[in-house]
């Protein structure tokens, strides 16, 4: 019998996160950022779901070429770029977009045998001081990637640093707006905060991410609330229970103490299976319809949880961690971290299903 952690994929709730998407970009196509193996929930699995995307962005050069491969004829684009001479040229022959974000990669260009050309999102770096050309510059970028052969359509991009923030995205709109002046490509700039609150961002491409797997990008927002449903559910069992006296510690370090007699369950799952080690006490846990939290530190395998108020629970009970019943949004916020993280980090050990 295998290890009873399993990662249920709910193929309808990323359809449906994807229908809510369209219906805030209404007249926008939809890039579906299905980088980091689509969020931890498997690359080709959540494309093929995800068919009726007009695009997908990834990053990683060899997931690009596995969509086209799994016979996918969307439009895929490189959010970072290609990285050397044979992405750029592999890229070009099977069709594979690129973000151009620093000189070199035009240089480069210039050297693509014809006939060989590749669509180009030109970035331009409108506040978030990551990757991107300095608004004044992009002009002349513009032009330069028009003069040459290898360059295909041309859209303009940025991207938001605080569009699920109080700050919001006026100060980038207007550095994008100037750098853009006189300019006539299509545009992509809304990442999921964006199109889910700034309709003004939306324009020709929106880049969903986050809300598609069922995750808020919003902290005073919850994912219900958006209307999107969970597309991972992280589920174990317990496989013991401990009774606790006054004064009895639990766990690596003793990092908590029972003040009063306890009950506790512990839980096939642990930082190698992707859960944060440093969840404190008190990480919600789902127990049947019950809400629970950790006590102790998480360790490699196992976690324990408080089972004192349900005398039912036992060896063999089923408890969500995240997902179904106990939003990730919620073990993040209270891991001190953000709900990416967490399904980014899901184990190769940990078993993923889908439904019946």
């Amino acid at each position: 019998m295998p290890r009873p952690i399993t990662a249920t994929i709910d193929l309808a709730a990323l359809v449906h996160n994807l229908g809510v998407a369209r219906a805030h970009a209404r007249h926008a196509k939809v890039f579906a950022v299905i980088k980091a193996n689509a969020y931890g929930h498997g690359l080709l699995r959540v494309a093929q779901a995800l068919r009726a995307a007009d695009g997908f962005a990834v990053v990683e050069f060899d997931a690009a070429v596995r969509l086209r491969e799994a016979g996918f004829s969307q439009r895929i684009l490189l959010l970072e770029g290609f990285f050397d001479e044979r992405e750029m040229v592999e890229g070009a022959a099977r069709k594979i977009a690129t973000v151009v974000h620093r000189p070199g990669q035009i240089a480069m260009l210039g050297g693509l045998p014809p006939p060989s050309r590749l669509d180009v999102l030109l970035k331009i770096n409108s506040g978030m001081n990551r990757l991107g050309f300095a608004p004044g510059d992009a002009g002349k970028v513009y032009a330069a990637l028009q003069d040459c052969p290898a360059v295909g359509k041309i859209t303009l991009m940025t991207h938001f640093a605080d569009a699920d923030d109080a700050r919001g995205v006026d100060w980038q709109m207007q550095a994008f707006e100037h750098a853009a002046a006189g300019i006539a490509a299509p545009r992509s700039l809304a990442n999921s905060a964006a199109t889910l609150r700034y309709p003004q961002t939306h324009f020709d491409w929106v880049r969903p991410g986050i809300m598609l797997y069922g995750s808020s990008p919003f902290a005073e927002v919850s994912a219900a609330a958006l209307g999107l449903r969970p597309a991972m559910t992280l589920r174990s069992e317990i496989i013991g229970c401990c009774d606790l006296k006054p004064g009895d510690t639990v766990g690596y370090g003793g990092m908590f103490c029972a003040e009063r007699p306890m009950r506790i369950g512990i839980v096939a799952c642990g930082y190698a299976d992707g859960y944060p080690r440093h969840a404190p006490n008190g990480t919600p846990v789902r127990v049947g319809d019950v809400m629970t939290g950790t006590v102790g530190r998480v360790s490699m395998d196992k976690l324990c949880i408080d089972i004192t108020a349900m005398p039912e629970a036992g060896v063999g009970t089923p408890v969500v961690l995240w997902g179904e019943g106990n939003p990730v949004d919620d073990v993040a916020q209270a891991a001190g971290t953000v709900s990416y993280e967490l399904l980014c980090a899901l184990a190769a050990r940990v078993r993923v299903v889908e439904p019946d």
